[in-house]
């Protein structure tokens, strides 16, 4: 079975989860402190994302994501 990337409903989510890596300050499967510095740097939907959805998260950080067509 291929695996394809995460599914998330807009770009400024993945746009918050890359702002959050590129930072450097936390492993990416710290979701607590993920959900924290998102917030920081005003990522509020990409918080609430990640709170909503954690599994396809985590998926995310191996598979990739992309946005939902």
């Amino acid at each position: 079975m291929e695996r394809g990337k995460t599914q998330v409903p807009s770009q400024d989510i993945i746009d918050g989860i890359l702002a959050v890596r590129d930072t450097g300050l936390t492993n990416m499967f710290d979701i607590a402190v993920v959900i924290d510095i998102a917030k920081m740097l005003g990522y509020s939907t990409t918080a609430k994302w990640i709170q909503a959805n954690m599994i396809e998260y985590a998926k995310g950080i191996i598979q990739g994501y992309e946005v939902a067509e």
